[in-house]
């Protein structure tokens, strides 16, 4: 149980430059939501000195908001329609909900990212004019046994996670009285160019993915009950699938197959063996790829904003059940391998040229699920293996947990590295009930 106590309103420590700041195309297509995480804290002599936490994260964070302003600022919709926003740095500020709950850390257990995680989340009503709804959210929960959690939801138009994990780190670091602060580059317009194109974008690959064989649609998947689990790869595990994808390439030619494009292509195949599909069906894994070293010059180390481009690897089922690990690497590598300069450059000029760009969100703009349907078929993998995710220290010691809120739908998968630094992976999946026993036993036998 979580009882909300109090609300601040935390704006910035000093005037900051009030202006309308441009969104790239990059920016446009994402939801009109915030991206959930939380962090977990044990009892710590700070936590029990009778300093006001709550002081010191609303002291620090306004100090934060000077440097990162355009998050203390409201989206509203452009003039020009199709489904636009544009920033307004109004300095109207960020909410921090200070919470109690009569539950411990311990009765956490794992931190699997079931609704019980969510409540220490600030929700927010999506159906609350945009122009009033903050870019950020904070809530700080303290539990019984002393400890705390910080819920933090960044709205995904303004960071994805590279971005957001720098707010955070700089939060921290002021929190902390520690040197020395990053600031971030925040001009948008760096991803423009003017220079000729040498790639022709194609569509076809931000086609909808495909359905089930003899369902028109996916409103029935869609129906159908979901739960989450949160299953560890250890460090000889993942480098016993690395080994197998990698029995038919030819290390001379390259890079062998990384830990990320192993494991995700032992999680494809378990979720189509687990969904009992047809030889026939076709089946997509859809994850996102960092381009900030792709484009060139290559975008600032601390560029503020999205820097990610949707990418699809595709197969039948039968396909990829028959053939080898490695073939299944070898097309999400494939996938990745095209991501460069110039199909970067050619997805931004067409996604600034749509006459509406809100097909592309996979939520509406009250945080209704809508649009395209990542599930059964299909698979949709975020990877936090490259992200520098630990190391929250607000001043009463680093987090012994950082996760994903309760934001899954069927096929959803997190790949995790353990907080612990000894080289395994934390895999969070939400399945259809039906499938995840089948997917939990695959997941495992099938190493």
């Amino acid at each position: 149980m979580v009882t909300l106590k109090a609300t601040h309103i935390v704006r910035p420590a000093e005037p900051t430059q009030y202006e309308v700041m441009y969104l790239n195309a990059c920016d446009q297509i994402k939801d009109i939501t915030h991206t959930p995480t939380v962090y977990f804290y044990k009892h710590s002599p700070v936590l029990d000195s009778g300093e006001d936490v709550i002081q010191r994260l609303q002291h620090s964070l306004s100090k934060a908001l000077v440097l990162f302003y355009p998050l203390a600022g409201r989206l509203s919709w452009a003039e020009e329609g199709g489904s636009r926003v544009v920033l307004h740095c109004n300095g109207k500020g960020v909410p921090i909900f200070e919470a109690e709950s009569d539950s411990t850390v311990e009765d956490f257990g794992d931190f699997t990212p079931t609704p019980s995680i969510q409540a220490l989340i600030p929700s927010v009503d999506y159906t609350t004019p945009i122009d009033e709804i903050p870019l950020v959210i904070v809530q700080l929960t303290r539990f019984r046994c002393g400890g705390v959690s910080i819920g933090l939801g960044i709205s995904h138009v303004m960071a994805d996670g590279p971005s957001a994990l720098h707010f955070v780190d700089e939060w921290a670091k002021i929190a902390r009285v520690a040197e020395p602060m990053v600031p971030p580059f925040l001009d948008r317009k760096v991803l423009e160019s003017d220079k000729p194109l040498d790639v022709t974008f194609d569509p076809a690959v931000l086609r909808p993915p495909p359905t089930l064989i003899g369902q028109e649609d996916n409103m029935e998947q869609r129906k159908k009950p979901i739960t989450v689990s949160f299953l560890n790869l250890g460090k000889v595990q993942i480098e016993k699938l690395r080994n197998k994808a990698n029995l038919d390439f030819d290390m001379e030619k390259g890079r062998g197959y990384s830990r990320f494009e192993a494991v995700a292509a032992h999680i494809w195949r378990c979720t189509s063996k687990a969904r009992g599909h047809v030889d026939e069906q076709q089946t997509s894994l859809h994850f996102v790829a960092d381009f900030r070293n792709k484009l060139k010059p290559a975008l600032p180390r601390n560029y503020f904003g999205n820097a990610l481009i949707r990418v699809e690897a595709t197969d039948k089922s039968g396909s990829l059940l028959s053939n080898s690990i490695g073939t299944a690497s070898k097309k999400i590598r494939e996938a990745v391998e095209k991501v460069t300069d110039g199909t970067v450059r050619a997805y931004l000029d067409f996604l600034k040229g749509l006459p509406d760009v809100g097909r592309f969100r996979s939520l509406d703009n009250s945080g209704r699920p809508k649009g395209d349907f990542y599930g059964n078929p299909n698979l949709a993998i975020i990877s936090w293996t490259a992200l520098p995710l630990y190391g929250a220290d607000f001043g009463w010691g680093k987090e012994i947990h950082m996760g994903p809120g309760s934001m899954g739908f069927d096929g959803k998968t997190f790949i995790i590295p353990s907080h612990d630094g000894d080289g395994s992976f934390n895999i969070a999946i939400w399945l259809q009930e039906e499938h995840m026993g089948s997917f939990k036993k695959c997941f495992y036998d099938d190493i």
